[in-house]
């Protein structure tokens, strides 16, 4: 029969006619064949389907066998034998090679024919080292997809025990050997499918033997990290991560990155490669391990690697959106590695040239798909120009191209940006290794205390948190004047971008310090406001003086004098903004307000005014009616500083009275803590404190033995206890009636007068800075002590301000004037009064500067502060109806009344996460209640210098950009501003990553552990463990707790 079929197959006869006789053949092997027949049958089948010429052959071959085999099985089990298949396997068939995939086919199809029979046994036994032998010899994809689908079939041919580990890892190997060399879709098709059946192996060989899993993996880690292969191993590796169980990525990830044996060349090869994983079509989960890989080399600090990776491999990440079937994955990793790239905004600008065309391919795709990937991506590009706005050129044809997609909203932004930093992600990798010092969840940037220098950081947290201000001081193009300003300007663009935790002013502060502030001693935070305010504003000054001398200097260094934005803004600035701020310095704009001093003549009825500048209002604490009677005559005084010389940027209201000599008393002066220089001793030696409201019984007349009248039409209860900011500035506007000693010199009558006097805001500053004169010196027991009353803080305070319409005053054009012409001892009389125009001026809280201690040489300070600005919580609620807002305790008798100070209590919530503490170097989230309560809590801790901004809905201080690139953010900082940064940066992680390494040295050896307590939170007005905030009973009383 064997003869017959084998001349039909050769003849010439007709395909049908060929198959008709075929078909006969297979028929008649259920006959009774004797032995030789059966195996000559078997030898001829076998060499047609093995080496036949044609698939006709082949396909002859698979049919007679089959049949023939199945009706003759004992034969089949002679034929198909140990011997047989080994010299396949070794020695291949005939011209046929023993890597010819026909090989493993046929040994495939005779497994299924003798599965039934004894010696199967025997095959499997021998088929376990032939096949591990095979993957040793790195057979081709599709011969080990063949083998695969054997194995899968089989799996009594797979390798046990130690042999199963050592077959996986030499399959991972021969994965990592496959190329792909086709053009065409059908090609690469087949291709993927071959790595699919082969990583289908390894995934069945891993549940039937998990101990072979974990060897797998480290095998291809060693080869996915090598720096000296001699080829580059292939992505189908990336097929195996889908079968990797997602529970194993913690226990993996930190075994990898606590290995000391791994170098940082074969880490930056180990991720490179995996990240080039994101190309393997339909592959699950790769982005998963990149992420969970970067994100613990990021806590274990390897910034190195990651700063490497990032500039190598993010291109080529960007490109793969414009492939759907890897899109998704792609822009997970894409977004991870650029929001943790926050040190320099490198990585991001290498995508931007290609960000606009794939803008436009998404959209023409159109579909639901495209166009959620398309907002996805639209709200990362917002969050990097956010983080690195200082690039217009770059960004605005981004911005037109996706100007109709929707834009996060700057909270969102900044979270996002504030979750992603490598600095922010957990240790929990690494639990041998010390925590982050990253910046906390605030976001913000703390300052390093560098001796005794908290009054600087508060002062300076509380001026960046006033965003007006910050914004107007970033948005400044110096060229190298204004030191000081440009310095300021330096500090607040490394508060708003650096990467480190607490940044140390140590520039800012060797500018900025008063030459009587003695190093390393504690110094009086609103003395330091007020020469940091009359600095910044006669450098200015200055700048313009030598701007208007120096013509064709001042052209080209226009910005340096102004307070406008980048040179892109210049139209809408000095057409608009320029103009409306009358030339006024920043300090001016910002800070700068007027008060008007009326005094009457009780004689002769005549009146006299005078306007003078300020930047602050210093409030003193009336005092009770107890001291007064207990004391006789009792004054309360103006601290020194407010009635002595005030350089240039006057912090102070000075009154206009005639000074008199006070009288020889003990009195309770309040003074504030500091060093004045000596021109400030000369000038009181001939200038005695003004008082600001004497307190005798001429004065105010008494009208009951419990009301004392401090309003032109209100009084103060005297058994109402509680303090409040109102109630202050409405004692600080009271009118006071000047006799005595302290009689007015009238002109008009040409002699000493009894007569009133009366303050008033004409005009109101944008931010609103309340000093609270806490520091008192007692002539009596020669002590300085502390006032540490409780002040309310409202929230939302009213002001009444007096707009005035001059006629024939001659009004001070400039914010500060020299010392002695701001402290005339008379005033011109003037026969009639301007009107007015009484308006209440909404402001809110936005900073107050703390101060903890018992006295002036002592203590610590600290700040809290909120975001404010556009859109702020503060603004939200003030929109509310506050016609219904209650304040019971702070509204006087008379409502009608345009002079009196009242606050509200906005009727929303609180929102969380809005209020800020700066301790220094620390920064922590708070609220407001903790910022009302923090006397009650901890007593020595009370409200010192408090930053109030004017609520203004329609006429913005800073204004926004024509391109609305920073509409809701801060401006973009100048090039030299984010060199600066980014250098810095880069320092900080290299720094981190040292400090990383040294401790993993030190862990290797011995894990050892902080105790417990290491990070306590300490209270809020301490520095240390034993610092302020009521922290114990026993107050400062110990050298180290004077100052910090």
């Amino acid at each position: 029969m064997d003869k017959i079929l084998e001349a039909l197959i050769i003849s010439s006869h007709s395909l049908p006619v060929k198959k008709g006789i075929v078909k006969k053949v297979v028929d008649a092997a259920e006959n009774s064949v004797d032995r030789e027949q059966c195996k000559a049958m078997f030898h001829l089948t076998t060499r047609l389907v093995l080496i036949g010429e044609d698939n006709f052959q082949k396909q002859v071959g698979r049919q007679v066998l089959d049949a023939y085999a199945r009706y003759h099985r004992c034969e089949f089990e002679e034929f198909f034998n140990k011997g047989f298949i080994l010299n396949l396997l070794q020695q291949g068939y005939g011209s046929l090679d023993k890597k010819d995939i026909g090989i493993i086919d046929y040994i495939h199809m005779g497994l299924k024919l003798i599965m039934s029979c004894p010696s199967v046994l025997e095959i499997f036994s021998f088929m376990h080292t032939e096949v591990l032998r095979l993957v040793c010899e790195r057979p081709e994809p599709l011969l080990c997809a063949k083998l695969s689908e054997l194995l899968s079939d089989f799996v009594h041919c797979i390798p046990r025990g130690k042999s199963a580990v050592l077959f996986c890892q030499q399959l991972v190997r021969t994965i990592s050997q496959f190329q792909c060399n086709a053009t065409q879709e059908e090609e690469i098709r087949g291709f993927i499918s071959q790595v699919n059946k082969v990583s289908n192996l390894l995934q069945s060989i891993w549940k039937a033997e998990p101990g072979a899993l974990l060897p797998s993996l480290q095998e291809v880690f060693v080869i996915i990290s090598a720096t000296d292969s001699i080829f580059e191993p292939s992505i189908a590796l990336a097929s195996l991560v889908q079968h990797i169980p997602l529970q194993m990525i913690t226990v993996l990830i930190r075994s990898l990155i606590t290995d000391q044996n791994v170098k940082d060349a074969s880490m930056t090869c180990a991720l490179c490669r995996m990240i080039d994983w994101l190309s393997w079509p339909l592959a699950q989960h790769v982005e998963t391990w990149v992420i969970a890989l970067l994100k613990g080399l990021a806590s274990v600090q390897k910034f190195t690697i990651l700063i490497d990776v990032t500039l190598l491999k993010i291109d080529q990440v960007f490109h793969r959106l414009w492939y759907p079937i890897v899109r998704p994955g792609a822009l997970v990793v894409l977004s991870h590695m650029l929001l943790s790239f926050q040190h320099s905004p490198e990585a991001f600008h290498l995508i931007v040239p290609h960000i606009i065309k794939l803008v436009q391919v998404l959209k023409d795709e159109a579909s639901p798909a495209s166009k959620i990937f398309l907002v996805q991506l639209t709200e990362l590009v917002h969050c990097m120009m956010y983080q690195y706005s200082g690039f217009p050129d770059l960004y605005e044809p981004i911005l037109e191209a996706i100007k109709d997609l929707p834009k996060p909203s700057e909270e969102k932004m900044k979270l996002t940006l504030n979750q992603s930093a490598w600095t922010s992600h957990s240790n929990s990798l690494a639990s041998c290794l010390s925590r982050l010092s990253g910046k906390s969840e605030t976001g913000k940037t703390g300052l390093i205390n560098l001796g005794n220098t908290c009054y600087m950081n508060s002062v300076i947290q509380a001026l960046f948190m006033a965003t007006d201000f910050r914004r107007s001081v970033l948005s400044l193009n110096l060229n190298g004047s204004r030191p000081l300003m440009r310095k300021l300007q330096l500090l607040f663009a490394f508060l708003a971008h650096t990467q480190r935790a607490a940044y140390a002013p140590q520039s800012f502060f060797e500018e900025s310090r008063p030459p009587w502030f003695t190093p390393g001693s504690q110094q009086d935070c609103s003395e330091y406001l007020r020469f940091l305010l009359d600095r910044l504003h006669e450098e200015e000054k200055t700048c313009r003086m030598v701007c208007e001398n120096s013509p064709p200097t001042c052209e080209s260094s226009a910005f340096d004098c102004s307070s406008g934005g980048h040179p892109e803004e210049i139209s809408s600035l000095t057409e608009s903004n320029l103009a409306r701020v009358d030339g006024k310095t920043l300090t001016e704009k910002m800070f700068g307000g007027k008060l008007q001093t009326t005094i009457h003549c009780l004689n002769c009825k005549s009146t006299s005014q005078k306007q003078e500048a300020f930047t602050d209002l210093p409030l003193a604490f009336p005092p009770c009616l107890e001291d007064m009677v207990e004391a006789g005559s009792t004054q309360l005084f103006v601290p020194a500083e407010y009635g002595s010389t005030m350089p240039a940027c006057c912090t102070a209201v000075i009154s206009d009275t005639l000074y008199t000599e006070p009288p020889d008393v003990h009195d309770l002066q309040v003074e504030e803590i500091g060093h004045r220089s000596e021109t400030e001793d000369e000038m009181l030696q001939t200038l005695p404190p003004q008082p600001i409201n004497s307190m005798d019984s001429s004065r105010l007349p008494i009208q009951s033995d419990k009301l004392v009248t401090v309003h032109s039409n209100k009084s103060i209860d005297q058994n109402d206890k509680t303090k409040s900011v109102p109630n202050l500035i409405n004692y600080f506007l009271a009118p006071e009636i000047l006799n005595g000693e302290n009689k007015y010199y009238c002109e008009n009558c040409a002699s000493l007068q009894n007569a009133q006097k009366v303050m008033q805001v004409v005009d109101e500053p944008e931010y609103l800075i309340l000093t609270l004169l806490r520091f008192s010196y007692d002539s009596k027991s020669h002590v300085r002590r502390k006032i540490l009353d409780d002040v309310t803080l409202p929230l939302i305070l009213q002001l009444p301000v007096e707009k005035k319409i001059p006629k024939s005053l001659a009004i001070s054009q400039s914010l500060l004037s020299d010392s002695p012409e701001n402290l005339p001892k008379k005033l011109k009389p003037s026969g009639s009064v301007d009107s007015s125009d009484s308006q209440s001026v909404s402001y809110h809280l936005c900073s107050i500067v703390v101060h903890s201690g018992m006295s002036s040489e002592s203590g610590h300070y600290y700040c809290y502060a909120r975001n404010t600005g556009s859109g702020s919580i503060g603004q939200l609620c003030y929109k509310t109806d506050l016609a219904g807002l209650s304040s019971p305790s702070y509204m006087t008798d008379n409502d009608n009344s345009s002079t009196s100070v009242i606050w509200h209590e906005p009727n929303c919530k609180e929102t969380s996460k809005e209020w800020f503490l700066f301790n220094d170097s620390r920064v922590t989230f708070t609220s407001f209640q903790s910022v009302q309560n923090i006397t009650s809590r901890f007593p020595k801790d009370t409200a010192y210098v408090l930053f109030y901004r004017k609520q203004d809905d329609n006429d913005a201080i800073y204004p926004s950009t024509v391109n609305g690139l920073w509409v809701n953010g801060d401006p973009p900082l100048q090039k030299e501003l984010m060199d600066a940064i980014t250098r810095d940066n880069k320092l900080y992680l290299q720094e981190q990553e040292l400090n990383a390494r040294t401790r993993a040295l030190q862990a290797s050896s011995s894990c050892s552990f902080r105790p417990h307590s290491f990070d306590d939170s300490d209270p809020p007005g301490s520095c240390g463990p034993s610092g302020g905030g009521g922290g114990g009973s026993g107050g400062f009383n110990t050298i180290s707790r004077l100052v910090f």
